[in-house]
């Protein structure tokens, strides 16, 4: 990792930078896929599938005898570990959901709004280097809470053909039967437009490399709702000398091993903590399984000493991470200040991966500085808000001058004729 001390302000916007990678020949690859699973469906599927994940289908839908047959194979001690997980989500989001109130803005008009789910969502669970059965929860859960009346997931297959029984399992944990065998852009495409076996939905969430997000966007602009702009995992972390290094370069390394193009940032007031966390972060690194991957992603990422906790602040809200990790002194008072991140984990005992499993936030959250503007999934990714009104005859009779003013003065006669032609009846 590049180690930075005391970088000016005027500097900020290079050093956190996240990785680029041309769009442009992307986004033509992109849309020659789904163009092609736009036109040509379960075909365009099955040969990408053979293509890309080196496995030639039959049924693309998941068959009842595969769901029991990972009920079968599946260790019970992480069966209970997702329903662990799966209770405290449940917990969490259940909160979430709005009552609908009713308020009487003047005598006689009545308003009020009401939550409803989304009819028909899709979700996306990447397979790849390490099958996200955890996304499940986070995306199947709230919808569920938000009532959304058909869930369609997606996600390719393993290179025997089958699904991870874990991904399985799961899914039919949370309610979901319809599961297929689907991966990357064409998973996209499928969803957003339908074939003979995947249903059309009109919002699609789940995480996903460069393609699938590229897929997303694109399909987004041509009308298909989805959760929010995302890319590769990344974490930032605050740290003072009260910070645990070992605890701080495992946080560190937990994001970096998703993959060569996530990020991580350790912003820090403290020489000692840069010097320790360097030094822990190559021990714990030589033991993991996926030291290639989380070696690539540590070439993208920076440890950064600043002159005090404000330019530290300001350095990390201006980054606008996905999660953010406090290991300090008055964390809960120092994070008051947050006002860009996805997630925040305060003290030396909350590490990044329980939001990523089991604490019963969401993990499918904004990426890439998208969280200046955009919320991690939640009830309401789920649901349309429709308002409601009803006035009453004296609650029209009292409300018509201003709408008649108000009319008349935009131009709008039949506007205001709509309230005339009543207050005439009355």
């Amino acid at each position: 990792m590049q180690i930075i001390r005391y970088p000016e302000k005027n500097t900020w916007e290079q050093l956190l930078k996240r990785p680029a990678f041309d769009t442009r020949e992307l986004e033509y690859t992109v849309s020659a896929i789904l163009g092609d699973v736009k036109e040509n469906g379960d075909a365009a599927l099955r040969r990408y599938t053979a293509q890309f994940d080196k496995v030639t289908l039959e049924e693309i839908a998941v068959t009842a005898e595969e769901f029991e047959a990972a009920n079968a194979v599946l260790d019970e001690s992480l069966k209970t570990a997702i329903r662990t997980a799966a209770t405290n989500i449940e917990t969490f989001h259940r909160a979430q959901v709005e009552p609908v109130t009713m308020l009487e803005t003047m005598p006689g008009v009545q308003c009020w709004r009401k939550p409803v789910g989304i009819e028909k969502v899709g979700l996306y669970i990447p397979g790849g280097t390490a099958p996200l059965f955890s996304t499940i929860l986070m995306l199947a859960i709230p919808a569920r809470l938000a009532g959304c009346s058909e869930i369609v997931l997606c996600t390719p297959p393993g290179k025997n053909g089958a699904v991870h029984p874990a991904v399985l399992w799961a899914a039919r944990y949370t309610g979901i039967t319809q599961v297929f065998k689907t991966g990357g852009v064409q998973a996209i495409g499928a969803m957003a437009y339908g074939t003979e076996s995947v249903p059309k939905v009109y919002k699609i969430f789940g995480p996903g490399n460069q393609y699938v997000t590229c897929a997303k966007q694109l399909v987004n602009s041509a009308g298909v709702a989805i959760d929010m702009p995302a890319g590769p995992s990344e974490v930032a972390v605050f740290a003072d000398d009260s910070c645990v290094p070992a605890f701080v370069a495992a946080d560190l390394l937990s994001q970096a091993e998703h993959g060569a193009d996530s990020q991580v940032l350790l912003v820090t007031t403290s020489k000692t903590v840069i010097a320790a966390v360097e030094q822990e972060v190559a021990a714990q690194l030589a033991l993991l399984p996926r030291k290639e991957l989380a070696v690539k992603a540590l070439d993208n990422s920076k440890l950064v000493l600043v002159n005090d906790r404000d330019e530290a602040m300001d350095m990390l809200n201006a980054y606008a991470p996905e999660h953010l990790i406090m290991a300090c002194e008055n964390d809960e008072a120092l994070a008051t200040r947050v006002v860009n991140a996805g997630s925040v984990f305060l003290g030396n005992y909350s590490p990044e991966s329980a939001g990523d499993y089991a604490s019963g936030t969401n993990h499918t959250l904004p990426t890439n500085g998208y969280a200046t503007a955009y919320s991690g999934v939640s009830v309401d990714s789920f649901v349309k808000k429709i308002t409601f009104q009803r006035l009453s005859r004296e609650g029209l009779q009292a409300l018509a001058p201003a709408i008649e003013a108000m009319a008349a003065a935009e131009g709008l006669e039949a506007h205001r004729n709509a309230v005339s032609i009543r207050i005439k009846n009355l």
